[in-house]
C-alpha cells in the first residue's frame, strides 16, 4: 500500500472550488485527530462541503466483548474530536449502523462525490475497506486513502524482504534502515479551510448525530470509577509534551551529575529513554503514558517520531538518532508488518507462523486468572488493575501472559488475547496477538526456559508490596515479608491481617516450582519434535529439568522498553497443525542461549515492545 492511494470513480467528480467542488465525507475510524491527518486534508482540498463521519454500530457495542473502559475511552475521544471540530465551525456526525448499510444511504442523501479515510493495514480493515471502495465506485464516488497510522509502508517492507514479512526484529531493522525516513507529519486542518467547505448542521444534530453515552450503548455505569485515562486528541498532545519534557529533565539531572560533557549528556539521554529505571511507581498509570492514544490514533505516530527526533538533535547536535531510540514505535511497526497479510494472526489454526502447541482446555483456571483469583498476589493485583483501569505496565503484561501460558496454567495464548482485547485500552489486532505469541513461545521467541516467577519477579520490582496493597486491599495487613506469598504466613499473622488464606483469599492455583518444571519439559519436547522435522538438533544442550530456583539471576541487558537489543529476537520455528508441513527456518541458528542452564525463579525473558510508551 503506497503512502497515498487514490481510486477514481467510474465517473470522475468535479474537484474545483466553490459550488462546483466535491461533496466530501471523511470517515474517521482510528486516526481520531485533526493533526497529521492527510486523509482529512484530502477531503477538504477543493471541496464545497465536508462532513466528518464516525460510524458506530449500537448492536455491536452491546454484543461485543470489548469492555467498558475501552468504550468510555472511545466515546471521550469522539467527544473531544467533536469539540475540536466545533471550533472550526463544523461538527462530527456519529452515524448509527454498519458501514455497508450506512454509506449507500449517505451517498444519496448528501450527494457525496468523494470519500476519504485513513488506510487500515489490518486484515479485517482491508477486507471491509475493499467492500466500501467497490460500493463507492459503483455509486460514482471518488475514494482517497492515506497512510498515517504506521510510520512505514508495510507492503514495501514485505516487498524488500522477498514478498514475506520479516519475522525477526533484527531483520526488520535491516529492512527499514534501507528505506527512506518516515514521512513528516502534515499540519492540522485550519478554520479557514473548513469555512470554505461548510457542512449543513441541523438544529437536532445532537439527537441525530451526537456522540452517544455509555448508557445509550447498554453499559451499566453504576459503580464505575473515574477514568484513569482520559480519551481524546487534546489529552494526547498534552501528554506528549509532558512525556518529552520529563525525558529532557531527567537527562539534565543524570547527564550533568555524571559529567558536563556533551557526550555524557547524550549518553544519559539515550540511556534514560531506552532503559528507564523500573520501580514500584512504574507499575502505576503515568500521566505521560501514550499507548492508548497511539492505538486509537488520537496521537500521530509520525508526530511522536519527529518530536523525539527533534529533541534528540537538540541534545546531540548534527547526529542522526539511532534506530533503537524509536524502539517503542518500531516494535509496533514490526507486529503490524507481520499481521497485515495474515487474517489468522490472532489464532493458532491456519496461522502459518504459529507453533501448534497442544495447550490444555481449562476454563476454570482461565476464569480465575482473568478475575484475579489465582492465589498469587502479584498476578492477581496486575489483573485487578487491568480490569479497573484498562492498562498495566508492559512487564506486568509479560508476567501474567507467561503465567497463563507456558509458565504455569498451560492455557492457550488465544484466550489471553481475548481477555486483553476486552480489558486493555491499547489492545489492537496486531500488537496484542503478536505479543501473546511471543510470550507463549508460539512465534518470534524460542527461549522457553526463561520463565517469570509469580513471587520473585514482583518482589524484586516492589519489595514493600505497596502495589499489591493498592489493588488487593484484603491483603494490606500482611507484612512485606509475606505479602507475595501469604500462604506461608503463620496463622497468627493471617489472623492479625484479618485475612485467612483459603477463606478470605484463595490458595495458590498451582505449585509454581513443580508446574513450571513440567511445562518447560513439555516445551522442550515440542521443540525437539519440530527440530526433527527440520533436520536440526535445536535443543540438544537444553537441560531436562530446571534448577537454581532459589538464586536470583541478573536480568539481560536488553532494554526494559523493548526492541533495543542490537541482535534482536530470534524467531520460533513456525508451522501449522501438521508438523509435516514446511516450517520456516530461523534466520539465525540457536547460539549459546540454548546451552545455558534453564532457570525459572526470577529470570525474566528478553523484553517485548512496550505499549506503555
Amino acid at each position: 500500500m503506497a503512502a497515498t492511494a487514490v481510486t477514481a470513480a467510474a465517473a470522475a467528480p468535479a474537484t474545483g472550488a466553490g459550488t462546483d467542488g466535491a461533496s466530501s465525507v471523511h470517515w474517521f475510524r482510528k486516526g481520531l485527530r485533526l493533526h497529521d491527518n492527510p486523509a482529512l486534508l484530502a477531503a477538504v482540498r477543493g471541496a464545497r462541503c465536508v462532513r466528518c463521519v464516525y460510524i458506530l454500530d449500537p448492536w455491536f457495542a452491546a454484543s461485543s466483548s470489548v469492555g467498558i473502559n475501552r468504550w468510555r475511552f472511545l466515546l471521550q475521544s469522539l467527544e473531544d474530536l467533536d469539540t475540536s471540530l466545533r471550533k472550526l465551525n463544523s461538527r462530527l456526525f456519529v452515524v448509527r449502523g454498519q458501514p455497508a448499510d450506512v454509506f449507500p444511504r449517505l451517498f444519496k442523501e448528501w450527494g457525496v462525490t468523494r470519500l476519504t479515510f485513513e488506510y487500515d493495514s489490518e486484515p479485517f480493515g482491508k477486507e471491509r475497506d475493499a467492500a466500501i471502495m467497490k460500493m463507492a465506485k459503483e455509486a460514482g464516488v471518488e475514494v482517497v486513502t492515506e497512510n498515517s497510522h504506521t510510520l512505514y509502508d508495510l507492503d514495501r517492507i514485505i516487498e524488500l524482504n522477498g514478498q514475506k514479512p520479516p519475522l525477526t526484529y533484527k531483520r526488520f531493522q535491516a529492512i527499514i534502515s534501507r528505506m527512506e525516513l518516515p514521512r513528516k507529519p502534515v499540519g492540522s486542518v485550519t478554520s479557514q479551510q473548513m469555512e470554505r467547505c461548510p457542512a449543513e448542521i441541523q438544529e437536532n444534530h445532537d439527537e441525530t448525530y451526537g456522540v452517544p453515552s455509555l448508557e445509550e450503548l447498554g453499559f451499566p455505569t453504576e459503580g464505575l470509577g473515574p477514568a484513569v485515562w482520559q480519551g481524546g486528541e487534546t489529552e494526547a498532545l498534552a501528554r506528549l509534551d509532558k512525556h518529552l519534557e520529563r525525558k529532557k529533565k531527567k537527562t539534565l539531572v543524570d547527564g550533568h551529575s555524571n559529567s558536563s560533557s556533551n557526550s555524557s549528556y547524550h549518553s544519559a539521554w539515550v540511556a534514560n529513554y531506552e532503559r528507564p529505571r523500573m520501580n514500584a511507581n512504574s507499575l502505576l498509570a503515568s500521566p505521560t503514558g501514550l499507548s492508548p492514544y497511539l492505538r486509537f490514533g488520537c496521537l500521530s505516530c509520525r508526530l511522536f517520531y519527529y518530536r523525539l527526533w527533534d529533541l534528540y538533535k537538540k541534545v546531540k547536535r548534527n547526529s542522526t538518532p539511532p534506530l533503537s531510540l524509536f524502539g517503542q514505535l518500531l516494535w509496533r511497526e514490526f507486529f503490524y508488518t507481520a499481521a497485515t497479510n495474515n487474517p489468522r494472526f490472532d489464532r493458532m489454526e491456519g496461522n502459518p507462523i504459529c507453533i501448534q502447541i497442544p495447550w490444555d482446555r481449562n476454563p476454570e483456571a482461565l476464569a480465575k486468572w482473568a478475575e484475579g483469583k489465582t492465589g498469587f498476589p502479584w498476578i492477581d493485583a496486575i489483573m485487578t488493575q487491568l480490569r479497573q483501569e484498562g492498562w498495566i505496565h508492559h512487564l506486568a503484561r509479560h508476567a501474567v501472559a507467561c503465567f497463563l501460558t507456558r509458565g504455569d496454567l498451560w492455557v492457550s495464548w488465544e484466550s489471553g488475547v481475548r481477555v486483553f482485547d476486552e480489558l486493555l485500552l491499547d489492545a489492537d489486532f496486531s500488537v496484542n496477538a503478536g505479543s501473546w505469541m511471543w510470550l507463549s513461545c508460539s512465534a518470534f521467541f524460542q527461549q522457553f526456559f526463561h520463565c517469570y516467577c509469580p513471587v520473585g519477579f514482583g518482589r524484586r520490582t516492589d519489595p514493600s508490596g505497596d502495589y499489591i496493597r493498592r489493588y488487593l486491599p484484603k491483603l494490606k495487613g500482611f507484612p512485606s515479608r509475606y505479602i507475595y506469598e501469604p500462604w506461608n504466613a503463620p496463622e497468627s499473622i493471617q489472623k492479625a491481617a484479618k485475612c485467612i488464606i483459603g477463606v478470605d483469599y484463595p490458595r495458590p492455583i498451582v505449585n509454581h516450582a513443580e508446574t513450571s518444571r513440567l511445562n518447560i519439559e513439555r516445551m522442550k519436547q515440542i521443540y525437539q519434535q519440530l527440530s526433527r522435522y527440520r533436520g536440526l538438533c535445536l535443543l540438544a544442550s537444553v537441560p531436562s529439568c530446571v534448577e537454581d530456583l532459589s538464586n536470583p539471576v541478573a536480568e539481560p541487558s536488553s532494554s526494559q522498553m523493548g526492541g533495543t537489543s542490537s541482535a534482536g529476537p530470534r524467531p520460533l520455528p513456525s508451522g501449522p497443525a501438521s508438523p509435516k508441513r514446511k516450517l520456516e527456518a530461523a534466520e539465525e541458528p540457536p547460539g549459546e542461549e540454548l546451552s545455558k542452564r534453564a532457570r525459572v525463579a526470577e529470570l525474566p525473558a528478553p523484553e517485548l515492545p512496550s505499549r506503555d510508551v
